[in-house]
Order: structure tokens, then sequence, then C-alpha cells
């Protein structure tokens, strides 16, 4: 599989900065006076940074890429830059959740006998402890024991949405929320489609949307749910696609990562028309 990722000339760059701001994952940062791509995850080959570089020191490049390797990462990449490349790329995976690259990033450390900075300041004991972008905070909101059709009168039918982050490279896939959940994995139109998306999709499952077209290290998402499956241990997987060619790489994701897990669960799919009516429902 091919993948576009950055690549930082460290002889042209200048540690200016202007490139940092443009990185909506958050994947660059100015350390030891040199841009640093401090994790690979987070990456989406983009380059939003490219047209900010005053002196051409990013380009984007195209290589074959096997799943990703947090081990392959931090032998690589992250430990021949210094500590304090390690210490960001650490707080980096636990502000986005990555609990498990963040235990295989610091018994790469034990490995090499290299004290982890998390560590000197504690920070291992609070891991779950949400200190990054606001909007991928994680929350579970609590529902009335018997929820009501309607509220007030009003003809407002409450939402079901009962956890935050909804998309899927937000996701932690060992969020607590996940334990033994029914999980709906939406494509992103699909909720625009159907007119009762909450009452006849959402009810009852924790939600993760995707767009196998557009989003970006879909390789990922693979990753997750099989982690999903076997760690958090879900119950069932409903994916629910659109009637669109491009949207059937949803259910091929899913069914990749149960082919891949050592635990199996059902999948059911669901296919939408572009008018929002369900043309398909099945297990497979």
């Amino acid at each position: 599989m091919k993948r576009k990722i950055i690549k930082i000339d460290e002889e042209l760059c200048t540690g200016c900065g202007e490139c940092v701001p443009n990185c909506a994952e958050g994947a660059l940062q100015i350390i030891d006076s040199k841009a640093r791509l401090i994790s690979d995850l987070f990456c989406d080959g983009l380059g939003a940074c490219l047209g900010h570089c005053p002196v051409g020191a990013i380009t984007i490049e195209e290589r074959e890429a096997v799943p990703y390797s947090e081990k392959m990462t931090m032998e690589e990449n992250i430990i021949p830059a210094g500590i304090n490349t390690i210490k960001a790329h650490l707080e980096h995976l636990r502000d986005h959740g990555e609990t498990e690259y963040l235990k295989e990033a610091l018994e790469v450390l034990d490995d090499y006998s290299i004290l982890s900075p998390l560590k000197e300041r504690g920070f291992i004991d609070n891991m779950h402890e949400h200190t990054g972008c606001p909007g991928s905070k994680m929350m579970s909101f609590k529902k009335d024991s018997e929820p009501q059709e309607m509220v007030d009168n009003t003809g407002v039918r409450p939402s079901e949405l009962s956890q935050w982050p909804v998309q899927l490279h937000l996701l932690s896939p060992v969020a607590p929320y996940f334990k033994g959940a029914d999980v709906l994995l939406a494509a992103d139109c699909s909720a625009f489609t159907a007119g009762d998306f909450h009452k006849d999709f959402l009810k009852g499952k924790i939600l993760a949307i995707a767009c196998p077209k557009l989003d970006s290290n879909i390789e990922v998402y693979v990753e997750k749910i099989k982690t999903m499956i076997e760690e958090s241990k879900i119950n069932t997987l409903t994916v629910l696609i659109m009637e669109v060619p491009c949207c059937r790489g949803l259910t091929a994701i899913a069914k990749k990562a149960v082919e891949e897990s050592n635990r199996k669960v059902p999948i059911k799919e669901l296919v939408l028309s572009v008018r929002g009516e369900k043309i398909k429902e099945e297990w497979i």
C-alpha cells in the first residue's frame, strides 16, 4: 500500500514555525529549532503545511507503507531525534487517546533503557486524562432510563448520541463506552439523508463516522476496529452506508477488521438510497 506523508529537509528548515499552525492534526512541532513530524500516525499527507514554508523545506513523498508500526516509528524516527522529540511524541499519542500505541512506545523505550519523560512527570498514572484539543475530549452522556420520544410537547425528538467524539480518527478504540457495546459505523453522508437517523439507527448504539473515499490514513481504521473487537469486546457492528459505490469501502474495512481479529463479532450492513430510504439490511 502506498501512502503520502510529509518529509522535512532539516538542512533547509530554519525553525520559523510557519508550518505548525497549518497542520490540522497537530503532527508538527518546533523542537530543538527544527520542524519535526512528531507522529507519522496523524500526518494525513494532504500537505496543508507546504505553502507556509518560506524556504521549501517540506515536501510530500509517496512510498510503500506497511500497516503503521509504533515500534518502527520510535526506533527510526523518534528516538534518534532526541529526548524532546520523544516527549512530544508520547504526549501526542496520549492526547489523542491512542493508549495502546503509547504503551507500545513505552515498551520500546524500556528496551533501549531510555527513561520516559512522561514517567518523570507522573503522566502515566493519568494517561487517560485528556489535555489536547477540546473537540476530541472523551465524553459519555448519561441517558434517561426511560427515554421520551418527544420533549415538552415541542415536537423535538431528543438526541440518541451517547458519547463524544464520533469521528473514527478521533475515537479511542479502548474508550470505556465501547466495552460490550453495539457499535454503529456510519458513513458521513448517512445522517443527512435519513430523516430519523437517531431513532432508526443510532438509538442504543455507540457511534463512529467515517468516509472511505475522503478520509486519509484509512488503514488505521482497520486497526481501530480490530482493537474494539479484541480489547473492548464490542457486541455487534452495524455498518450504515449509502448506495453510492465508494461507500462500499466502509463495509470492506469492517470485514477486514473482523477477519484479522482473533475474536469474531456479527456485522450487519444497512444500505440507504440517496433519498434516505433503506434499500438493504442483512447480516454479512
